[in-house]
């Protein structure tokens, strides 16, 4: 059976890591994989994770399974950090999944088994995992306008027009809550009023994914987008990943959750939802679950997360702003200041598939085909080194 299966292409972005891994190059920088490093290009853990853990050792007295839906404890707090007040918890049926990546596929299958003829609508472009997941789960995807021409902001007017004129009753609206992936580029709080109004009027479902929680202008800023969704839409599936805010990366620990119109309809939707993960991986794993439920329901670790956070994305801003100045130092004959209002780990350069493939043969800089570039792996010490490479790419390729 197996010799007769073709080798499958490597995926776009961690197929890059591994050619990176193998430069010899001592100067090269890998700015794909969407990973939060400091200035020395670690990944960190988080001294509240370590903390978090640490009280783990000492008070875990059980490995044994989980419920289907997952860590009683996290689930409440997450939903917590979620929706806030916007709504009444009791209409979330939520489940703790291995990641944002679970989370997606658990909504999806959710839906797609029910409904099966369900159509998913995606931004162009998406995080490039998104098509698969729900193609696989079953799901129809189509695709609405995104960007400008230029690819340097949101073609607002066109997404509208597109969601309007073809969406249909029942339809998923897959939307970033904030930092979207891959660009950067978000609607205004204006804008996030205007898509919960179509939505409803077209009665289209938002299916929210909300990886980059704090990465954005704050964790209770960033969850603004979603409470506006929720003010005119009554149903909605929200996922989110604690990978990049608690550095989380390996433990895969995210939610699922299923917004229903009134608390009445939340234990079947869980149901359903329990089912959907019980003939996939059974129930979640414990420990990264347990971490974040530890700092969350603890005032002291919370407000020191909540610092961890901030500090990151400081850094992720200070790295957009250097680039910014440290292109414009070149002289090159093109303006990167578009790049200051995007916002979290990725960024929308404007390189081509051509200059990737340049700054990766001469240089050994490492970026998306399409551009994007993961400002969260740029330093300082090696800023004006990267600019200049860019120039010089610019100027070779132009």
């Amino acid at each position: 059976m197996f010799e007769h299966l073709p080798v499958a292409p490597p995926d776009s972005i961690l197929g890059l890591s591994d050619a990176f891994a193998k430069d010899p190059r001592a100067s090269k920088i890998n700015l794909t994989v969407g990973v939060y490093k400091d200035e020395q290009g670690r990944t960190p853990i988080l001294a509240t994770v370590k903390k978090a853990e640490e009280i783990l050792l000492r008070t875990e007295t059980s490995k044994g399974y989980m419920p289907i839906e997952g860590h009683p404890e996290y689930l409440k707090a997450v939903v917590g950090l979620l929706f806030g007040g916007s709504i009444d918890h009791g209409r979330v049926a939520a489940a703790q999944t291995p990641g944002g990546t679970g989370a997606l596929r658990v909504g999806a299958d959710t839906v797609s088994r029910h409904f099966p003829n369900t159509r998913i609508w995606l931004s162009n472009p998406t995080w490039a995992n998104h098509g698969s997941i729900f193609q696989a789960a079953g799901l129809e995807t189509n695709v609405y306008p995104y960007l400008t021409a230029d690819k340097t902001s949101l073609d607002f007017p066109a997404m509208m027009s597109e969601l309007k004129s073809q969406g249909r009753r029942g339809d998923l609206v897959c939307l970033h809550a904030c930092c979207h992936n891959p660009t950067g580029i978000d609607p205004t709080a204006e804008q996030w009023k205007e898509i919960s109004e179509l939505l409803a009027e077209k009665q289209m479902i938002p299916f929210v994914d909300f990886a980059y929680q704090g990465f954005g202008d704050g964790l209770e800023e960033d969850a603004k987008p979603l409470h506006s969704l929720l003010e005119k839409n009554q149903e909605a599936i929200v996922c989110s990943s604690f990978s990049k805010n608690f550095g989380l990366y390996s433990e895969r620990v995210g939610t699922v959750a299923l917004v229903s119109k009134e608390a009445s309809f939340t234990e079947a939707a869980l149901s359903q939802v329990r089912q959907a993960i019980r003939c996939n991986y059974s129930n979640p794993p414990r420990h990264g679950a347990s971490t974040v439920a530890t700092v969350l329901t603890d005032t002291t670790l919370r407000n020191e997360w909540i610092a961890e956070v901030n500090a990151m994305r400081s850094r992720i801003s200070l790295m957009r702003a250097q680039f910014i100045s440290g292109m414009a130092s070149t002289g090159v004959d093109r303006d990167f200041s578009f790049l200051s209002r995007q916002k979290g780990m990725f960024s929308y350069s404007g390189l081509n598939t051509m200059q990737a493939d340049w700054l990766k043969k001469e240089r050994g800089i490492y970026i998306v085909g399409t551009g994007r570039i993961n400002v969260a792996g740029m330093a300082s010490s090696t800023m004006p080194e990267l600019c200049q490479a860019i120039a010089d790419c610019l100027r070779a390729t132009s």
